[in-house]
């Protein structure tokens, strides 16, 4: 990408913040996150819709068939989020009240609020720095009798050193669940992502890389675990509604105590919309992802590791982390002042440790998981779309190089005119723009 001609929002090296013009104006604020809906997208939803069947139905059954096309996968159950497929894969595994999972202390809550809902423990490890990813390293040790399972989190895209992990699992005959909310499009030396393990759990949040508004997908080569999954989803009915109506069934039985977890035809339609672009999609993200990698090398940040060979990072999220010893200023100041240039972050995240529910729940405290802590307090994602134009990109990068510069712990202080006539008239120029910011986007 060639870098674009400077426009009169970014003729002023001064953050906005403190009085200089922001790099965007306010009306074309770039949304952290927000999901790129075209007119495939539209288009298939209003054929659902006129369809008259917008439950679970032809278009669930369609979804399924493709979404395991694309992954290689021999069964996949559509569900209403990708918490639902967490919830009810651990379910079917049987894992219980008395049991453990090991998972990652530095992931989103929903994967270990899975945990919890069926009655387990779980057991957290630190994650790596480098990668964000729950570090091998450190599974072994938490392993004992009433362990049943590893669950890994495939951090922004990237997946897991999952080598050492299925040789853990087999030697101690664990289940593996891989969380693959951020990695539809991942592989790992030649394995998709959600095929390594016993079950892999899909997310179509808004945010994420295909969305269906709402929704999830657990993929497996366990037939018995598919049919499971299935049966719990759907109320524990042996026959869902759509094909009782197909098949003329006047009437059901319920075999377990199941859950109201299906996805829609409207959420299906939208999502196979997305999918027919994902290839696409994931060719502009790398595009934008390699631009940020080489524009943002200079500044007083950790950029992401780079991607290991003989794998496919999914580029869901772009996380840098900020160096609090060559910053004078924290994430906080950051973020306010990056959305003073309308520009919308994430941050992925605060750990789960440092959750105030489970740290009264299991008395975690900050030093339990060092760099999980670390990480979350410092790390901060910028937007990564392939909706986002040459210009936007560019954007991006001033906006952080004018504010990273500003606040670098070894830049001259600098006091623009705006805030000396605001000192001169008895008050500060920042405090008023501050509260006319609005801050970062969605977690998930």
């Amino acid at each position: 990408m060639k870098a674009k001609t400077l426009s009169p929002y970014e003729s002023s090296s001064l953050p906005a913040i403190v009085g200089g013009v922001p790099v965007r104006p306010q009306e074309q604020r770039l949304v952290f996150g927000a999901p790129v809906i075209g007119e495939e997208e539209i288009s298939a939803v209003v054929e659902c819709l006129r369809s008259r069947w917008i439950g679970a139905g032809p278009g669930v059954e369609r979804f399924e068939r493709e979404f395991a096309l694309y992954k290689g996968a021999p069964y996949a159950a559509a569900l209403s989020s990708g918490t639902a497929a967490l919830h009810l894969s651990l379910i079917a595994l049987g894992i219980g009240p008395g049991d453990e999972v090991i998972a990652p202390a530095m992931t989103f809550c929903a994967s270990i609020h899975a945990i919890v809902h069926t009655g387990a423990t779980p057991i957290l490890v630190d994650c790596e720095r480098s990668t964000f990813n729950l570090d091998p390293a450190l599974v072994e040790r938490r392993i004992n009798a009433r362990t049943k399972a590893i669950m890994v989190v495939h951090m922004g895209g990237r997946c897991c050193n999952m080598d050492p992990i299925i040789q853990i699992a087999r030697r101690h005959g664990l289940r593996v669940i891989e969380d693959c909310a951020h990695a539809i499009e991942s592989n790992y030396h030649g394995t998709p992502s959600g095929l390594m393990g016993d079950v892999g759990c899909f997310s179509f949040y808004p945010t994420k890389n295909v969305t269906a508004g709402e929704g999830g997908m657990v993929i497996t080569a366990d037939r018995r675990l598919f049919r499971r999954v299935k049966l719990l989803s759907q109320q524990g009915m042996t026959v869902d509604p759509w094909t009782r109506s197909v098949r003329g069934y006047s009437g059901h039985r319920v075999i377990v105590a199941g859950y109201k977890a299906n996805l829609t035809d409207i959420g299906a339609c939208l999502a196979l919309a997305q999918l027919a672009q994902v290839g696409e999609r994931w060719k502009r993200r790398h595009e934008v992802w390699q631009t940020y990698s080489a524009r943002l090398a200079q500044l007083p940040v950790c950029l992401p590791a780079p991607v290991e060979a003989g794998t496919r990072h999914a580029h869901h999220l772009y996380s840098l982390v900020l160096l609090p010893e060559k910053l004078r200023a924290g994430r906080k100041e950051v973020i306010a002042a990056l959305a003073a240039e309308n520009i919308g972050t994430g941050i992925h995240y605060v750990p789960v440790h440092m959750q105030p529910y489970y740290r009264r729940r299991f008395g975690f405290v900050r030093a339990d998981f060092p760099n999980a802590a670390w990480l979350g307090e410092n790390t901060l994602s910028i937007p990564l779309s392939p909706a986002l134009s040459e210009g936007d990109v560019s954007d991006v990068c001033n906006a952080l190089t004018r504010v990273l510069g500003y606040y670098a712990a070894d830049a001259k202080p600098y006091r623009s005119q705006a805030n000396e006539i605001g000192v001169l008239a008895g008050k500060s120029v920042e405090p008023n723009i501050r509260r006319r910011v609005n801050g970062s986007a969605a977690l998930p």
